[in-house]
């Protein structure tokens, strides 16, 4: 299975760098049953595919001001960017500078002690050495960080826009995209319609940017991410599987979440750390459908797309995309999608 076949042509100008002036205003793509038919709708349009009974699962996770500026004793300037904070003392980390960061390198931030203690998976271990903690470094000298593929600097209304509206628990470092769509007018709108909602937390992190590097799609290794999905969302799954209804997740995270706490066949609850990659071939358990955003070409993410709604079908519906001027990545368009049988 070779990466190239999960690539697609995408012009620069289709790569969205703001969010749509409402969150609903986006567009929704929904494939048909053939390979050439499309349904162009508008998000606030959602409740119409779901039925009563169905349930929808969002990420809760609330991303972190990750990006900090650090400096040396020399008085270089470090970025760091965080992947994720591991205890209350330590956090992975990616770290740029101008010469490169060796082992037992001293950081100040604002007065504040780190020290680069090695590597871990192509990521650096930063640790800090006043006794404070790592989260409070982040959260009082951190600025928002947006994707590399949003070429301009962070606004103020990225504070607001690059965070769902249901956020609750701080960790990621980057937006579950797919529920920045939902607006609470949307989210009332369809739960009157008697869809119910569920939630688990991923916390993403910056390693879901990093490229696939080898041409050999089952090669490729994920970065460790955490994840809880909790007993009370165990259970309203296992009543919407019970009734015949379906169980929609609102973006990948949500899949890769609810995909490992059934790994071992039956969904329980699960707290932990998981570098689940989902490849064509992999056996969906526990999700029927799929609200997600369009994803860069030779991305894990596509490739989690294409294994669940098929590969072909997928790219034509990219195809399409592209010829009407739809809206790409973090801050653009949606797309609807069951699982292919």
């Amino acid at each position: 299975m070779n990466l190239s076949e999960f690539d697609y042509d995408l012009p620069d100008e289709l790569i969205a760098q703001y969010p749509a002036a409402q969150r609903t205003d986006s567009r929704l793509l929904v494939p048909n049953s053939g390979l050439d038919e499309f349904r162009d709708m508008r998000f606030h349009e959602l409740g119409t595919l779901l039925c009563p009974g169905d349930l929808l699962v969002v990420n809760d996770t609330r991303v972190l001001p990750a990006r900090v500026m650090a400096a040396k004793p020399s008085g270089g300037k470090v970025e760091i960017m965080l992947e994720r904070i591991r205890d209350d003392c330590t956090a992975i980390v990616q770290l740029r500078a101008n010469k490169p960061i060796r082992d037992n390198q001293p950081l100040e931030v604002k007065g504040r002690r780190l020290g680069v203690e090695g590597r871990e998976q192509g990521f650096y271990i930063l640790r800090t050495l006043d006794g404070r903690s790592m989260s409070a470094l982040f959260e009082d000298h951190g600025r928002l960080p947006l994707p590399p593929y949003v070429s301009r600097t962070v606004e103020a209304q990225d504070e607001k826009r690059y965070q769902t509206v249901y956020a609750e628990h701080p960790g990621a470092v980057a937006a579950p995209t797919a529920g920045l769509h939902f607006d609470q007018a949307l989210i009332d709108s369809i739960t009157s319609a008697g869809v119910r909602w569920a939630k688990v937390t991923l916390h993403v992190g910056a390693g879901t940017f990093q490229p696939i590097r080898n041409e050999n799609v089952l090669t490729h290794r994920m970065h460790r991410e955490w994840v809880e999905v909790d007993e009370a969302t165990c259970l309203k799954i296992a009543a919407t599987v019970e009734s015949g209804a379906r169980v929609v997740a609102v973006g990948t995270t949500v899949v890769r979440a609810l995909e490992s706490a059934a790994a071992n066949g039956t969904l329980e609850p699960f707290a932990g750390d998981t570098d689940l990659y989902v490849t064509p071939g992999f056996e969906f358990r526990v999700v029927d459908a799929l609200v997600t955003n369009f994803h860069l070409p030779r991305s894990s993410l596509l490739i989690l797309v294409s294994a669940f709604a098929g590969k072909e079908r997928v790219l034509a519906a990219y195809r399409h995309a592209v010829a009407l001027g739809y809206r790409f990545f973090s801050y653009g368009d949606a797309m609807f999608l069951e699982k292919s049988r």
